[in-house]
C-alpha cells in the first residue's frame, strides 16, 4: 500500500494532494490507506477536489457493505462537506434554521455521491451541488408553504415576484398583470392565478391581534373581521318573492294573512273578526299558505 500521498508545497505551506503512481501491492485505484486522511472535514475545497478523485477510484473497486467501502464513503461525506455550506449559503435569507437546511443539503451530498461516475468526466463538485441545492429546494417546497399548491404555482410565485420586481424598477409604479403575463410569457388567467396560489405561502392566526397598539381594550383579532352569513338576508329576498305572490289574494286572505302574522292574533280571534268559525279559518290559513309556498317553489 502507498504511504505517501501529499506533499508540501516549499511557498504557501499548504498541502496539494497528487494521486500516487501505481506500485505492484497497492489498491488498483492507486488511493491511499484510510490512516492517511486524518481530518477530512476540515479539509480545503481545492486538496477535497483532488482527493475525491482517488478515493472514488477507490470506492469503485470496493465491495458495498465492507468496512473499508464503508470507510471510503464516509470520508466522502466529511471531505465534500464544505459544497453543503456553500449551497446552504445561498438560502441564507429565508426564515428557516440554517441547521435545518444543513441537515437536507447532507442528503443531497449522499445521494450525489453513490450516484456519480468517473466515467462521466464531470467534476464531482459539478455534479454534487445541483443535487444539493435540488434537495434543498424540495425541502422548502414540502415544508413551507403554509398551504399545500401544486409545484407549478409555487414556482411561478417566485417567476411572478422577480418580474414584479424588475417592471416596478423599470416603470417607476406597480406593474399591471398584463404588462407581468407579457413579461413572463404567460396569459393574464395564468398570472392571476399565481397571484391567488402566492397568497398561500404565508398564513396567519384567527387570533392575531390587530389594531391598538398598546391598549389592550382597542385591541381586536382577525376572527372579528370574518363576515358570517345573514340569516336576515334569506329572510328579505323571501319577502321580495312573496310580494307579488299576495298581491294576486283576495282582500279577505290579504287580512287573514295580517291578523294572523302582523297582528298575532288566534285563529279563535280571527273567527270572532271575520264572523266564522275557527274551523273555517283555519281551512283558509292552509289554503292561503299553500298557494304561497307552491308559487315560492315554482319561482325558485
Amino acid at each position: 500500500m502507498t504511504t505517501a500521498v501529499a506533499a508540501q508545497t516549499t511557498t504557501t505551506g499548504e498541502a496539494e494532494w497528487s494521486e500516487p503512481p501505481r506500485e505492484s501491492g497497492t489498491c488498483s485505484s492507486g488511493s491511499p490507506a484510510p490512516s492517511e486522511v486524518t481530518d477530512p472535514r476540515n479539509m480545503s475545497p481545492q486538496d477535497a477536489r483532488a482527493l475525491s478523485k482517488v478515493f472514488f477510484q477507490r470506492l469503485a473497486v470496493l465491495e458495498e457493505g465492507t468496512p473499508e467501502y464503508q470507510y471510503v464513503r464516509n470520508t466522502l461525506i466529511e471531505m465534500n462537506m464544505s459544497l453543503v455550506r456553500y449551497a446552504a449559503g445561498r438560502f441564507r435569507g429565508r426564515a428557516e434554521e440554517m441547521e435545518d437546511v444543513v441537515q437536507v443539503g447532507m442528503i443531497g451530498l449522499i445521494k450525489a455521491i453513490d450516484r456519480f461516475e468517473l466515467s462521466r468526466n464531470v467534476e464531482f463538485v459539478t455534479f454534487a451541488v445541483p443535487c444539493i441545492v435540488g434537495e434543498m429546494k424540495r425541502f422548502f417546497r414540502d415544508t413551507t408553504w403554509a398551504v399545500h399548491v401544486p409545484r407549478r404555482l409555487q414556482e411561478a410565485r417566485v417567476e411572478l415576484a422577480k418580474a414584479t420586481e424588475e417592471l416596478t424598477n423599470r416603470l417607476g409604479r406597480s406593474p399591471r398583470v398584463g404588462e407581468l403575463a407579457e413579461l413572463m410569457n404567460l396569459t393574464e388567467e395564468e398570472v392571476i392565478e399565481a397571484r391567488v396560489a402566492a397568497n398561500g405561502y404565508n398564513t396567519a392566526s384567527l387570533e392575531a391581534v390587530v389594531g391598538g397598539e398598546g391598549d389592550k381594550d382597542g385591541e381586536a383579532a382577525l376572527v372579528d373581521f370574518i363576515g358570517e352569513e345573514d340569516p336576515a338576508l334569506d329572510l328579505m329576498e323571501n319577502f321580495h318573492a312573496l310580494a307579488p305572490l299576495i298581491a294576486q289574494l283576495s282582500d279577505r286572505d290579504r287580512r287573514i294573512l295580517q291578523l294572523r302574522f302582523s297582528e298575532e292574533l288566534t285563529q279563535s280571534q280571527i273567527g270572532q273578526e271575520l264572523g266564522v268559525s275557527q274551523m273555517h279559518v283555519s281551512r283558509l290559513l292552509s289554503g292561503i299558505l299553500a298557494r304561497l309556498r307552491a308559487g315560492l317553489l315554482s319561482t325558485a
